[in-house]
């Protein structure tokens, strides 16, 4: 509320001056009680969104860091899983060529004695 020139007090503490011909006291009084309670209403509005806005902000940041830990995470995470995966291939292939391997000495052997 950086432009605001009057408070609700300062509005139920001015005082005009009286004239001959001037408005109607009583008037002015109830019609600034309006102003008063509309202000007073437009303060609290204005402080409860400032809060509003405090929270969403902090929560936008939250929001923000998990994004960026996520993004983090992510690109790390691929990068070991393709290790892990190599490694399970390579072993994978190891095996095979023990098996299979033995199995095809067993048949060239089996082939040379028949």
């Amino acid at each position: 509320m950086e432009n605001v020139n009057l408070t609700p007090k300062d509005i139920v503490n001015k005082h005009f001056k009286q004239k001959m011909r001037g408005y109607d006291s009583i008037e002015v009084d109830e019609f600034l009680d309006d102003v008063i309670q509309d202000y007073e209403t437009y303060a609290k509005e204005n402080q409860r969104l400032q809060m509003e806005n405090d929270r969403l902000l902090k929560k936008v940041d939250e929001l923000t860091k998990q994004v960026a830990v996520g993004k983090t995470g992510t690109t790390a995470r691929p990068a070991s899983n393709a290790s892990t995966n190599m490694d399970i291939l390579k072993r994978l292939s190891n095996l095979e060529r023990h098996v299979f391997g033995a199995q095809l000495n067993d048949d060239v052997n089996r082939g040379n004695r028949f």
